[in-house]
């Protein structure tokens, strides 16, 4: 992988207009190997001596750009294989993303893969790559690369967002770019994970459409932890549609994108929804690594600008802990009497221009308290206005930060606000630059929330299956055999409703099996009690073989534990408000089988009712450990059954001050 992405010599394979772009992208890097171009005319091209063939090359290439028609590039990459090339760029399209209008394509791909052999290969269907730290790339188009010593990488599935990417001017040094196409052979993780190899290599930023092998993601976030590289990523996929065929409510809550949230919330990977957050985000960690919280210091000269930063900063798990009696003492000396002093702080205009003033009062905003201090500085254009009061302001900032060793920021409030060669000049001074306040808030509250990826693999999810549904009498039975509480009840008929319910205490409940949602199809009677009422009930439910048990008639917090699986993901473990309104609250979080104590903890704890929980107003909070034991319960069942199991809900599942106990249950799986 090293020879292919840092090579000594490359070949350029084809003709076209992206031919020469190829040689002028690389000579923009200060390529100083070889580049040999290799067309049938044996033309010139970009001022080059061209090759007819492969076999033809003076030297066997270290890399190779094949951006010749899908058939051609079978036999090309057969040959760069054979003559021992260190890996090869696939251009062409055609492959296995035409599937749908080509039926030969996964062949086509797979033909590709033996092809190359143990060689490594981009694509097909990519851009390739850039390197700036070595001054190599093999790229057909333009970029905003330039050399660095250091840098983040960028690996991203689109070749288009790549390209973008580079022309970023926020003055993110990029170490590499990386495009993986269709990764036929060569994995988006595995190029990350090579990445990480690279001590110059500060963070590494991931464009994912898809994951793949589940196992090799695991893999990356445990050695990118182990180095303290952090992983940004942007995944693609939050607007997908929940399951059409849903029949509980997990799976209708719960679309595609629920299962690579908790994956990647499992490995401890950061996650970014927007480009400027995910640029804003690599920045960060460039220069300071995860940070150790989210309590912020701002300092501005605007009242206006102190709100903004207060506000814009609501919601995002940020925080401004009041001014400490040293702070205050400092900042007073630096400011005089005329300012309240406050974080966020306005600290007007009175010290403007006078570098050592602003010094100071910046120096003093730092404190042990607090994780980073922003500095909000809107610079002015330069093409119609004179910004030399700025760059006073500018040095005052890099002199705080020099005097404190504390992490500084400076913010300008728009992205555009804030030049590339300003943003340069910081960047070099240890002196994070913010392109934009919303963006740069969004990424310093995902930076200040990492965790270590979770011990274990993840259940992976099998392959697919035609499941069919058991009854709640039967998904009862399943989950009461792995120790999850269940009302004390019995399959019966409407015969033999009498003399079951006689063996019954209390007031019962009688439902009509079969049904996924019983209430309003008349499927369910509550609160029986007598012959006369029974009968009555019996008259009125829907037809259909019955389940009658004894009725829990207790004050309690209605809970909803659902399984799915997910194709991509695994099985996807959903926790949230149960009962008839769980889909209209929306109140749910979910993890991958089998989660830990410790996560499903903290994620209770980010639910609105987690408060009912936890005892709310006086009112007895849920019997924990039972709880706990409850979803333990519902893992061991999906962990012993994960080859046929497809769907599973408890709703409601009701936690009281004494128990946790499951009222309605669904199960949709195969035949062992």
């Amino acid at each position: 992988m090293k020879r292919l992405l840092a090579p000594k010599d490359i070949a350029v394979i084809g003709g076209g207009a992206w031919c020469e772009s190829i040689v002028e992208a690389a000579r923009k890097l200060g390529f100083k190997g070889t580049i040999m171009p290799v067309h049938p005319s044996g033309r010139e091209i970009a001022g080059l001596r061209s090759f007819r063939a492969p076999g033809d090359l003076p030297k066997v290439p270290d890399a190779a750009f094949v951006g010749v028609n899908r058939d051609a590039t079978l036999e090309i990459v057969g040959a760069l294989s054979a003559m021992g090339a260190g890996g090869a760029v696939c251009f062409a399209s055609g492959f296995r993303e035409a599937a749908q209008e080509d039926e030969s394509a996964p062949d086509r791909e797979a033909a590709l893969i033996a092809a190359a052999g143990a060689m490594p290969i981009l694509g097909p269907n990519c851009y390739g790559f850039l390197n700036a730290l070595d001054g190599a790339g093999l790229w057909p188009d333009q970029h905003g690369l330039h050399r660095v010593t250091s840098g983040v990488a960028i690996i991203t599935q689109s070749s288009n967002i790549a390209i973008n990417l580079t022309m970023q001017s926020r003055g993110l040094p990029i170490g590499q770019v990386i495009t993986c196409g269709n990764q036929a052979q060569t994995r988006q993780a595995e190029l990350a994970s090579a990445a990480l190899d690279d001590p110059r290599i500060t963070a590494i930023g991931l464009h994912i459409e898809g994951f793949g092998d589940l196992r090799v993601w695991e893999a990356l976030a445990r050695k990118a932890h182990d180095k303290g590289i952090p992983l940004i990523a942007l995944k693609a996929g939050r607007s997908d549609q929940a399951r059409a065929a849903a029949l509980s409510h997990t799976a209708s809550m719960t679309g595609a994108d629920a299962g690579a949230e908790a994956f990647l919330r499992r490995l401890g990977i950061t996650r970014a929804h927007e480009l400027p957050v995910f640029l804003e985000a690599l920045k960060i960690a460039h220069l300071f690594g995860p940070l150790p919280g989210a309590r912020l210091g701002s300092i501005s000269c605007s009242g206006g600008e102190a709100a903004l930063v207060s506000d814009t900063g609501f919601g995002e798990k940020l925080s401004f802990p009041p001014l400490s009696e040293r702070q205050r003492v400092e900042l007073r000396a630096a400011l005089g009497p005329r300012v309240a002093l406050a974080n966020p702080l306005d600290y007007h205009t009175y010290i403007w221009r006078d570098e050592a003033a602003m010094s100071r009062a910046w120096a003093a905003m730092a404190g042990d308290n607090l994780d980073l201090v922003l500095v909000i500085l809107d610079y002015p254009r330069a093409d119609i206005c004179d910004p030399a009061d700025w760059a006073i302001a500018t040095r005052a900032a890099i002199a705080a930060s020099r005097e404190t060793g504390a992490r500084y920021a400076v913010c300008a409030t728009l992205p555009e606000l804030m030049p590339e060669r300003t943003a340069k000049a910081l960047f070099a001074e240890g002196v994070l630059p913010i392109s934009g306040l919303d963006h740069g808030l969004k990424a310093i509250a995902a930076l200040a929330d990492v965790s270590a990826p979770e011990e274990g693999p993840v259940l992976l999810p099998g392959q697919p299956r035609q499941a069919t549904l058991l009854d709640e009498a039967a998904a009862k039975e399943a989950l009461g055999s792995f120790g999850l509480a269940v009302p004390k009840g019995y399959r019966t008929t409407r015969e033999s409703a009498p003399e079951s319910a006689a063996t019954l205490e209390g007031k019962l409940a009688i439902k009509v099996l079969g049904l996924a949602h019983k209430t309003g199809a008349g499927g369910i009677a509550l609160g029986i009690s007598g012959q006369d009422a029974l009968r009555a009930a019996l008259e009125r439910l829907a037809p259909g073989p019955l389940l009658i048990e004894e009725m829990i008639d207790e004050e309690g917090v209605e809970l909803l534990i659902g399984v799915t699986r997910d194709a991509a993901h695994g099985y996807l473990l959903t926790l949230g408000a149960g009962g008839t309104r769980a889909e209209l609250l929306a109140d749910n979080v979910s993890f991958l089988v089998p989660a830990a104590r410790e996560s499903i903890a903290q994620g209770l704890e980010s639910l609105r009712l987690a408060p009912l929980l936890r005892g709310y107003r006086g009112a007895a909070g849920a019997d924990m450990p039972a709880l706990f034991e409850a979803i333990d319960a519902v893992q061991a069942y999906v962990m012993a059954h994960a080859t046929t199991l497809e769907e599973l809900e408890i709703n409601p599942l009701l936690a009281t001050p004494n128990r946790a106990i499951a009222l309605d249950a669904l199960i949709r799986k195969a035949s062992e």
